[in-house]
């Protein structure tokens, strides 16, 4: 059945695609190995290492971000190795089982799904390591389960505080070009990060940054590698071309994502995203509703879970805004199945388009018969006109 008007897609990802993107991946097959490509591919290549703030390699794989969690790890580990994982939502722990298949011996320390990741714990199991066997930390930055963004400076830095050699490797899925990051002032050696959320495109790149002790540990890693391995997708990037045929299109799409992404301004895309999850949290709170994220110091501006009230079913409500209202919101993971719905506010998004969103949130509501108060739409437009009292909170 035809539905008039724009779909809203308002899940964590894979987000809307800005008409400039979509052009500018409309172009015709290209020979992958001629001139024409590897003009391209340079702008390509060099762009987002300013997107990851880093100046070593970032390696482009054509693949979801599951693929860059797997490389981050087969380049640097060897079977057996101890890695020290924290449990934030669903996507740490889809980690943690990757880990296990490759043969590591992930060790996980337990979290709530309602906070980031808690430097102090990291910090005392390091500590407790006396004899160096973990071998890397590994913490989702922006757990999109959850809405909860761990502050990764402050891990770099309970890491320091060890003197504990362990690689630090880092999720950006879902906060990369929407949260601010910095791969090289923080200290991280692998960045794992995926196209279809803040960097505008549709699903098929994954990346990893990495570091130079990254790369020497990949001297080293005896975990099995091939299709994965940096070695020779960087020896052929020095030359702005790939070992195998890469995702042209795709690669046109991230030029135009990274020239959209500077012209805005990295500090007014982060600031976006901050305003606009402290306008959400605003309109849930005035709902009557709860967001699931507990600690505003791990507040995201990448989306929003709400805990339904008891005795309602978040995906009966989510069933009834996308029939009635055409809009997509995210279902609830693992756990957390039925109990939450999530609203994504990344990418390509301004406020009129949040305010379409919660008003389609509120008019469910309404139309669900979910318990709540009116006036959460108004406590947004309040956030965002300065009128309200948000607090625009994303964790680094």
């Amino acid at each position: 059945m035809h539905m008039p008007g724009r779909h809203f897609l308002q899940i964590p990802g894979p987000t809307n695609v800005p008409d400039r993107v979509l052009r500018a991946m409309d172009m015709p097959t290209i020979d992958h190995r001629g001139p024409a490509f590897a003009e391209m591919s340079r702008k390509a290549l060099d762009g987002i290492k300013t997107i990851f703030k880093t100046k070593n390699p970032v390696v482009i794989f054509p693949a979801s971000g599951t693929g860059a969690w797997e490389a981050a790890l087969v380049n640097t580990l060897s079977p057996g190795d101890r890695v020290l994982m924290f449990e934030t939502g669903h996507f740490s722990t889809l980690w943690k089982g990757l880990a296990e298949r490759l043969g590591l011996q992930p060790e996980f320390i337990q979290g709530d799904w309602r906070s980031g990741a808690d430097p102090q714990k990291i910090e005392e199991r390091l500590r407790a390591d006396t004899a160096k066997d973990i071998k890397a930390v590994c913490v989702v930055h922006n757990e999109t389960s959850t809405g909860c963004a761990t502050r990764i400076e402050d891990v770099r830095k309970a890491m320091d505080a060890t003197g504990h050699p362990a690689l630090l490797m880092v999720d950006t899925i879902s906060s990369l070009g929407s949260i601010d990051y910095r791969h090289d002032e923080w200290g991280v050696d692998v960045t794992v990060g995926g196209s279809q959320k803040g960097l505008l495109l549709p699903p098929g790149l994954s990346f990893n940054a990495v570091s130079d002790k990254a790369l020497e540990a990949t001297k080293s890693a005896k975990l099995p590698r091939s299709y994965w391995a940096w070695g020779e997708m960087i020896s052929a990037n020095e030359k702005a071309i790939f070992p195998y045929t890469p995702a042209t299109n795709l690669l046109y799409g991230l030029v135009e994502a990274i020239a959209m992404l500077h012209e805005e301004g990295l500090d007014n895309v982060f600031k976006r995203h901050a305003n606009h999850g402290a306008a959400t949290r605003a309109a849930v709170e005035a709902w009557g509703l709860e967001v699931l994220c507990q600690d505003p110091r791990h507040y995201s501006g990448s989306l929003t879970a709400v805990l339904m009230p008891e005795g309602h079913n978040a995906d009966e409500f989510r069933k009834t805004v996308l029939e009635n209202y055409n809009m997509s919101l995210g279902n609830g993971l693992a756990k957390l199945a039925g109990r939450v719905f999530r609203i994504g506010h990344l990418g390509d998004f301004n406020d009129l388009m949040l305010m379409g969103t919660l008003s389609g949130v509120e008019m469910g509501l309404r139309k669900a018969g979910v318990p709540h108060r009116a006036g959460g739409a108004q406590a947004a437009i309040d956030v965002l006109t300065g009128n309200g009292s948000g607090t625009a909170v994303a964790a680094e």
